[in-house]
């Protein structure tokens, strides 16, 4: 029954006198007739073993951590694809006797930790920091707090939690659902790949709008854009064509890659490629325009315009080459051109020619 993920409980009752207020451990010692036996069982969601597979393979290590007994977690973790039928889950009797060393190897491997004590959750929290590790940990319990405390996130559950436990978190997960965690790291990981789109959009049309300026000066020539063209474009092109971003869909594949490293800078290697090439193309399209219109027109007014345009233009195909827009178009087309393909007709056609 245990193998299941059960918690068997036994009846049993005796008579006792009706003057007796109280019983104690010697009146229940012997004279018990027993009636059966009750087994209980509290399944994991289907979307919370969803939501474990999704943790791994976005590279977040999920370890249970429990007071439960070891054979109940190890079949519960099984059942989540936690574990593998033959790894057994490690007892807080075990990680008594174990060294900061030993215990930081056995998080290594180890995934299921049963019969665990308060102090001994708020031990794995500090070894897994001490590797390096960020750690979430989620709890409900009084016993849970201190662990929640030291944990660089600590989710407290907003239901069956207590208040001690709510306190000590950082975040209340009002739902109670593991997979709301897996959601809020995809859509994390989405709102920070926007946020990089949308800094590395912005800048290099400022960028190529000072370099135009400053080439101007320095080349002794009339400037392509004035300052009330330059306030137009930041605070009305850039800013409206920035918006879509915060709108953009989460990117195929986002929970396949690991976790990107806390300490990366926000903008880095190939951001800061991305940012100087279009900065040089922008200043490149602005004063090659307007270069070009006013030696052949000798009208400083339409080069301007012209060249305000054309930097606005790149702007555009700018934003669409970032966006999610044309992968998805080209996909949908590639979907319609397999969807022909399935004709026969087609393919002996295709095959022939």
């Amino acid at each position: 029954m245990a193998e299941q993920g059960l918690r068997v409980l036994a009846f049993a009752q005796k008579s006792v006198s009706s003057s007796q207020k109280l019983l104690s451990p010697k009146d229940i010692e012997s004279g018990l007739i027993f009636l059966g036996l009750q087994g209980m069982i509290d399944p994991p969601r289907e979307e919370a073993i969803q939501a474990v597979d999704i943790c791994k393979n976005a590279g977040i290590q999920v370890k249970m951590i429990t007071g439960d007994h070891a054979v109940t977690a190890s079949a519960i973790a099984r059942t989540i694809h936690l574990t593998s039928e033959h790894q057994p889950a490690t007892t807080g009797t075990q990680l008594s006797r174990m060294s900061d060393t030993e215990l930081a190897n056995t998080l290594e491997d180890g995934a299921v930790f049963a019969r665990v004590a308060p102090e001994q959750k708020l031990r794995l929290v500090k070894a897994l920091q001490s590797k390096g590790e960020i750690v979430a940990m989620t709890g409900d319990g009084v016993n849970d707090a201190p662990a929640l405390k030291q944990a660089d996130i600590g989710i407290a559950m907003g239901k069956a939690g207590t208040e001690v436990a709510k306190e000590a978190g950082d975040i209340i997960l009002t739902d109670d659902n593991f997979a709301s965690i897996a959601a809020a790291v995809e859509e994390g990981r989405t709102v920070y790949q926007n946020l990089r789109k949308a800094i590395a959009f912005l800048l290099p049309v400022n960028f190529g709008q000072g370099l135009t300026i400053l080439a101007s000066v320095l080349l002794a020539r009339a400037l392509p854009i004035l300052p009330v063209q330059i306030l137009w474009i930041n605070m009305v092109s850039s800013s409206a064509l920035s918006i879509p971003f915060a709108f953009e869909p989460k990117v195929p594949g986002v929970m396949q890659k690991p976790p990107r490293n806390p300490r990366e800078r926000l903008l880095a290697g190939s951001i800061l490629r991305r940012i100087l090439v279009i900065t040089l193309f922008n200043w490149i399209v602005t004063f090659g325009i307007f270069e070009w219109i006013n030696n052949r027109t000798g009208n400083t007014e339409l080069a301007r315009t012209m060249a305000v345009h054309a930097l606005v233009a790149a702007e555009i195909f700018y934003l669409l080459s970032m966006s999610q827009l044309i992968p998805s178009l080209w996909g949908k087309i590639h979907k319609k051109r397999r969807q022909k393909l399935r004709s026969p007709i087609l393919q002996r056609l295709v095959l022939s020619l």
